[in-house]
């Protein structure tokens, strides 16, 4: 590496970086993604209470226990489906569709 002193490194250089800005679009699937996880604690906390209501005599629990199930498998989805369009707009993830 001695003989390298006295060479050029032409074209070596790079623009700066460009500053960072808040993306109200990836700001809004954020927030969406967390309400969905909210909403997916507290129907699985519903579906416990609901399960432990239809084991201690409560048929018409069940029905409840079901539909609190069905939504929180929904809103875990959906969570996890905003987080990923989250970092494919982030640069985290490639986009499937340019390859």
């Amino acid at each position: 590496m001695a003989g390298d002193a006295g060479k050029s490194r032409a074209g070596a250089r790079r623009a700066a970086r460009p500053k960072p800005q808040l993306r109200l679009d990836v700001v809004g699937l954020a927030v969406g993604s967390l309400l969905a996880l909210v909403a997916w604690g507290f129907l699985v906390w519903a579906a416990i209470d609901f399960g432990r209501t239809a084991r201690g005599g409560d048929s018409g629990a069940w029905l409840y226990l079901v539909v609190a199930s069905v939504g929180a498998v929904a809103c875990l989805f959906l969570c996890l489906l905003l987080v990923t369009l989250v970092l494919r707009r982030i640069g985290v993830l490639d986009d499937p569709r340019r390859h």
